[in-house]
């Protein structure tokens, strides 16, 4: 598939137009921002992580029934997606109360959280992703009801599926952020899961330490970004192809306990 014109470049990835109108090719950068972009770096070998990482998740995830946006990885760094029409808005899951939750309520940092708890979000750099409501939504006619009640049931799959297979390699899954996007087929537009699911946009902890295996690692200086990726994908078994980033020593962690809620 040939790559042609650029067609979106957002902070962490760039979007390129196919010979074929309904394919486009989703490329990972190395740029890494916090704060609404008012922190930033190039990190060598994030975007090549995140490729993998988002690659392995959206296959198992259309393996149970959730359709998405992916096609095939191409590269290292480049993937073949279908060409939607993003939503435009976040949705938010926490199972775990941290980052802007626990600031704007005052709720103590690690609080497990009884159920998880969606926010939506305004998909929107120049306001700061604003924190919206369902009536927002549609009252702005972004999505209809049976729209957001699709994407709800969708976000309780995923989140249940992500908790399973990260629990299985000893990591916490405290919250991820995922976009949806329509896709028109036969003279009908389907909503399904788009973007990217990886490091970049949960929140991942280690089962027994709570160690910050995500991109807090950069928003707070809590040390090499790149060794905290890298340590999810080889959990997860899926880090085999060479490249330039350099090898993390890693051994398999034992069995953890999980306490019933």
């Amino acid at each position: 598939m040939k790559k042609g014109k650029k067609i979106y470049e957002g902070k962490a990835k760039i979007v390129f137009a196919t010979s074929d109108k309904n394919l486009v090719i989703q490329h990972f950068k190395d740029d890494a921002t916090a704060f609404n972009n008012q922190k930033k770096d190039v990190i060598d070998g994030k975007g090549i992580l995140n490729n993998r990482i988002s690659e392995h998740i959206l296959t198992n995830l259309n393996q149970v029934g959730i359709k998405n946006h992916l096609i095939k990885r191409l590269n290292m760094r480049e993937q073949l997606v279908q060409h939607v029409e993003i939503i435009p808005i976040e949705f938010i899951v926490r199972n775990i109360a941290t980052g802007s939750l626990t600031k704007r309520l005052g709720i103590e940092d690690g609080t497990v959280l009884e159920y998880p708890l969606v926010e939506y979000c305004l998909k929107n750099d120049e306001l700061g992703d604003p924190l919206i409501s369902k009536e927002h939504i549609l009252a702005f006619k972004w999505m209809d009801d049976f729209e957001i009640d699709f994407v709800n049931n969708e976000l309780a799959r995923i989140n249940d599926f992500l908790q399973g297979m990260f629990r299985g390699v000893g990591i916490k899954l405290v919250d991820f952020k995922v976009e949806f996007g329509r896709l028109e087929k036969n003279g009908k537009k389907d909503i399904i899961l788009a973007d990217e699911i990886s490091p970049d946009t949960c929140r991942l902890w280690d089962a027994t330490t709570d160690k910050k295996l995500d991109k807090d690692r950069f928003r707070k200086d809590l040390g090499n970004l790149v060794e905290g990726y890298q340590e999810v994908a080889r959990r997860l078994d899926i880090l085999h192809e060479q490249s330039n980033i350099r090898p993390l020593k890693y051994s398999k962690p034992k069995a953890v306990k999980f306490k019933k809620k």
